[in-house]
């Protein structure tokens, strides 16, 4: 997460609560591709239910560094229910359209000692479009 926060610190964010950190989005841009890679997402217990997450993740995309991107991208298990549950909501907030496929697959990747990842992309709104009003 260091490393992350060090060669990555204009795409991440951290959310603080009466100085306490209780949220923190990694991502990047992706290499020769118009898209934004969210890596880990994490809201704390006492921040939960805020819509913290699709405000960080709304904070983001609106930054300078994410300008080129018209699509954000992350990778989740089928049954993180509250993963589904952030990025659904925040492609909703913003107007986006959301389709996931398999990418990383159990067997293949894992060697069955972990989930298949969907890969989850989500169609971002133009620059012009006010994504502040939304969240």
């Amino acid at each position: 997460n260091l490393i992350q926060a060090d060669h990555f610190a204009d795409t991440c964010v951290v959310a603080e609560l009466d100085g306490d950190i209780v949220g923190w989005i990694s991502g990047h841009m992706i290499p020769k591709e118009e898209a934004f890679f969210v890596w880990q997402v994490a809201v704390s217990p006492k921040a939960r239910g805020l819509g913290l997450g699709r405000k960080m993740l709304t904070h983001l995309i609106e930054r300078d560094e994410c300008d080129d991107a018209v699509e954000l991208k992350t990778t989740i298990t089928e049954d993180n229910d509250a993963s589904w549950g952030l990025f659904r909501s925040f492609a909703k907030s913003i107007g986006g359209e959301l389709t996931d496929e398999p990418h990383f697959h159990e067997e293949d990747h894992f060697g069955g000692a972990h989930d298949t990842e969907h890969m989850v992309t989500i169609s971002l709104p133009s620059a012009d479009d006010d994504l502040a009003k939304a969240a």
